[in-house]
């Protein structure tokens, strides 16, 4: 008996000092994956604290599963460039804001990547001081192709994205 209490006494430490975002100078990493319309993939992402409510980051998408098409009785694959998507983004970080507990964060943001300008809404959710659990939805605001065919509608239409966080 003592002996899972002393396991749980050091269990809660850690979830006592979590924080989902500490302002300037944190730096997070997210790796999860990435789920749209015709497609699967792992996305990862980091994001650099600039104040107490502002971050920029990167965040990389890459689609391993993905729907094939028939055109004119050919199978058309996507290539590297159909799967890979890479962004720039800014985000609000507004858990203390809206008086969230510490170990919560909201992040609206916008981003800047390969096929589109987007938006983006983000919910993080830390266990530890170092280990958390992310979700975040994307959708294109302004796609930089008005003629969509094929392969071109991935990483360039309303994305979900789940997967775990670190703090660096």
């Amino acid at each position: 008996m003592k002996k899972i209490i002393t396991l749980l006494l050091l269990i809660s430490v850690g979830f006592v000092n979590a924080q989902a975002y500490k302002g300037k100078g944190d730096i997070k990493a997210q790796v999860g994956a990435n789920i749209q319309d015709g497609a699967t993939g792992i996305q990862v992402s980091t994001d650099f604290g600039l104040g107490e409510n502002m971050s920029y980051g990167f965040t990389a998408c890459y689609l391993l599963s993905v729907q094939e098409y028939e055109i004119l009785g050919v199978t058309q694959k996507p290539e590297f460039g159909d799967r890979f998507d890479l962004k720039a983004r800014f985000s609000a970080n507004i858990g203390n804001v809206l008086k969230l507990n510490p170990k919560m964060d909201i992040y609206p943001g916008l981003n800047l990547g390969l096929r589109n300008f987007g938006a983006h809404l983000g919910f993080r959710y830390f266990l530890t001081d170092g280990f958390g659990l992310y979700a975040e939805a994307g959708i294109p605001i302004a796609k930089y192709d008005t003629k969509i065919t094929g392969f071109d509608n991935y990483n360039n239409q309303f994305t979900l994205n789940v997967g775990v966080s670190f703090n660096l």
